[in-house]
């Protein structure tokens, strides 16, 4: 069953086009990896699937909805966007994973925030300060801060682009982990053709804006 469809999606800017054309179907409880060269377009198709940019043509689906009749804050709870960057907040890590229910008014309990920074392997890390954070731990935080949201389609920006081997295999294994409990949806951007293979159902790859090719990771990488 798709969960979320991106049809005929193009994006401009200026003169430039960025996205032409782009569609997508992503079945409920899937992983598809976007992979490509740089300036494909992934980035940009990710920021358009929850209305972070907005597209100039086309439209995207979630659950049977056009996600334009869904207003931005209720539509970025459901589709939670992990930024290939954590741009982490001045503030305790317990500030940086509650910060989206609080500017919407709403608690996170003790025992929900301990559940998910264990399920992050950021057990008693609440009260740290972002700032003194490593760049992977800065990173489980930025995946921490998305789930608490709870969001149906999780988008995935290169999240471990800017880690070292070690750092990047504790994330792949989190995600991996994260990914296969409650059945969730994600779209994997990654330059990584074999974290493509290890944590997609399917790949996507992208050429100067376009999707050329979508298939299994052995139909794809290989």
């Amino acid at each position: 069953m798709t969960h979320l469809r991106a049809e005929e999606l193009s994006y401009e800017v200026g003169d430039e086009r960025i996205l032409d054309g782009v569609s997508l179907d992503v079945a409920s409880g899937e992983t598809v990896a976007i992979v490509g060269p740089s300036g494909a377009g992934k980035s940009s198709l990710l920021r358009l699937l929850n209305r972070l940019d907005e597209p100039t043509g086309g439209t995207v689906y979630l659950d049977g909805t056009d996600y334009r009749t869904i207003p931005p804050e209720r539509l970025r709870k459901r589709v939670g966007l992990v930024p290939q960057n954590p741009a982490l907040r001045e503030g305790t890590v317990r500030e940086n994973v509650t910060i989206g229910p609080r500017l919407r008014g709403e608690t996170v309990s003790e025992v929900r925030l301990t559940e998910l920074l264990t399920a992050v392997d950021l057990a008693g890390y609440a009260d740290r300060e972002a700032s003194d954070l490593s760049g992977g731990e800065a990173q489980r935080v930025a995946i921490a801060r998305t789930v608490v949201n709870d969001p149906e389609v999780i988008l995935l920006d290169e999240p471990t682009a800017s880690l070292d081997s070690a750092a990047e295999a504790e994330i792949e294994r989190l995600l991996s982990d994260l990914l296969a409990s409650g059945d969730r949806t994600a779209i994997l951007v990654t330059h990584d053709d074999r974290q493509a293979e290890r944590l997609a159902d399917r790949v996507a790859r992208m050429r100067d804006g376009r999707i050329v090719e979508v298939g299994t990771p052995r139909e794809v990488i290989t």
